[in-house]
C-alpha cells in the first residue's frame, strides 16, 4: 500500500467543517489539539503519523502470529519503534493480515484507531487511511467524528474539561491532568489562534528538508531560522520573515511537484 501523499496541512475550511461538526468555536478544537494529539498529522516524508499497536494486532487475529512475530503480535502493549520506523512494524503486519494491520494503528493528528474506522466515519478501514494519507483535514474531521459518536462534543461546548478528559483518555485522566492542560490551552487560545498559513508553511519547510520546529503556527526561533535557511537556499533575501514572495516559492516547491 502506498502510505505517501501530499501531506496537505489542516486549511480553514477544514477547521471550520469540524468547528460545525462538534457544534464548537476554534479555541476549543485547538485546545483538543494541543494536549491531546500529536500537534501534526504527517511525518516528514509525508506519511501520517501512526503507531503501531501489537495487542491489538493480537485481539484482531486472535494471537495466531503470537510465537512467529511477538513484536508485532503480543497479548500486551509494546514494542514500540517510534516515528517512521512504525511503518516497519506495520508492512510486517500487513503481510500477514492486511485489514487487521490496518485496523491495529493509531493514524493521523488525533491517532484515531484504525478499528473505530466506522466511529470517525467511514465505511472501511481502508477507506479511512486513504483519507488520513489525502491531508490533515479529514484526519481531524476523523476525530470529531469520533469524539462526536462517543458523546464527548457536549463537553466540549460547555467547557466541561474533566468530563471530557475522562471520557478521552478514561479514569485515570487526573494523574496526568489532562483536565488542567485542557482548560490552560483553551484559555490561551481564547486570546490568539494559530496561524495557519505559517503553520503550512512550517509543514512546507520540514517536507523540504528544513527544520522549523513544532508544526504550530506561531513564529519562534526554529521558525526563522529555518526560513532565513531556506532563503538563502534559494536566493531570496534573507530576512527571517514569511514574506509573500517566500511564502509563494516555498508552498509552490513543497505542494505542486509533490
Amino acid at each position: 500500500m502506498n502510505f505517501q501523499g501530499q501531506g496537505r496541512p489542516l486549511s480553514g475550511e477544514g477547521i471550520e467543517q469540524v468547528c460545525n461538526t462538534l457544534g464548537v468555536a476554534q479555541p476549543e478544537v485547538w485546545a483538543v489539539l494541543s494536549v491531546e494529539t500529536r500537534g501534526f498529522g504527517f511525518l516528514k516524508d509525508r506519511r501520517p503519523q501512526i503507531l503501531f499497536e501489537r495487542h491489538i494486532f493480537h485481539n484482531q487475529t486472535d494471537g495466531r502470529f503470537d510465537s512467529s512475530a511477538p513484536d508485532i503480535s503480543d497479548s500486551k502493549a509494546g514494542g514500540y519503534i517510534g516515528g517512521a520506523a512504525e511503518y516497519d512494524r506495520l508492512h510486517r503486519a500487513l503481510g500477514l493480515d492486511q485489514a487487521a494491520a490496518l485496523r491495529s494503528a493509531s493514524w493521523g493528528i488525533g491517532q484515531v484507531m484504525g478499528f473505530n474506522f466506522e466511529d470517525a466515519g467511514f465505511a472501511t478501514v481502508d477507506a479511512m487511511v486513504a483519507a488520513f494519507v489525502a491531508d490533515e483535514n479529514a484526519q481531524l474531521l476523523a476525530m470529531a467524528n469520533f469524539i462526536k459518536a462517543n458523546g464527548l462534543a457536549g463537553a466540549m461546548q460547555k467547557g466541561k474539561w474533566d468530563a471530557f478528559a475522562r471520557g478521552y483518555n478514561g479514569p485515570s485522566f487526573e494523574k496526568n491532568q489532562y483536565d488542567t492542560r485542557l482548560a490552560a490551552a483553551h484559555a490561551q487560545y481564547k486570546v490568539m489562534l494559530p496561524d495557519l498559513g505559517l503553520r503550512t508553511a512550517q509543514a512546507a519547510l520540514l517536507y523540504l528538508g528544513f527544520d522549523p520546529g513544532t508544526i504550530d503556527g506561531v513564529t519562534g526561533k526554529r521558525t526563522r531560522s529555518a526560513i532565513t535557511a531556506y532563503q538563502e537556499k534559494t536566493g531570496l533575501p534573507k530576512t527571517g520573515e514569511l514574506d509573500t514572495a517566500t511564502e509563494n516559492t516555498l508552498l509552490s516547491q513543497a505542494f505542486q511537484s509533490a
